[in-house]
């Protein structure tokens, strides 16, 4: 994964081969902005990885490039296979979810996609939210009903 570190290092390296329209992209996670169970530090790294793509943004925005932050919702990867607890993660996720599903590999791709070409040329120093709109909602009812039913 990218960190805030290399995502500068790569902006840097990068920026004399990058062509005006050009695009860099990052994958972060709602746990950079929500403390989620069991992400501990990788939350605040990805917090620091949003605000540096930010900074990035503005200074190689001066030549035409765009940088953006893709977040995705709890995907089955090899990183996540990591985080403890991760099954339940996917879980509460989909409960969450307005789609009421999990994010799929080809669902981030096609953000990622979306990022990369010109479709998303007036798009920079944003984070998108490919999650199934997890991010978007604070408690679903499923949620709500069962917490009320284990406080009553």
């Amino acid at each position: 994964g990218i960190s805030a570190y290399s995502l500068v290092s790569i902006c840097r390296n990068a920026r004399p081969i990058m062509k005006e329209g050009s695009s860099i992209l990052a994958l972060t996670y709602l746990g950079s902005t929500k403390m989620v169970a069991n992400y501990n530090i990788m939350g605040v790294a990805k917090a620091a990885l949003e605000s540096s793509m930010r900074y990035l943004a503005a200074d190689m925005g001066k030549d035409g490039v765009r940088v953006n932050c893709l977040s995705s919702g709890a995907v089955k990867t090899l990183a996540a296979s990591g985080i403890s607890g991760f099954g339940k993660m996917l879980k509460a996720g989909a409960v969450k979810a307005s789609l009421k599903r999990n994010v799929t590999l080809q669902d981030v791709g096609r953000a990622g996609l979306y990022l990369a070409s010109d479709l998303s040329s007036g798009t920079t120093g944003q984070i998108i939210y490919c999650d199934c709109g997890c991010e978007s909602v604070y408690a679903s009812g499923e949620e709500m009903e069962l917490l009320t039913q284990s406080v009553e």
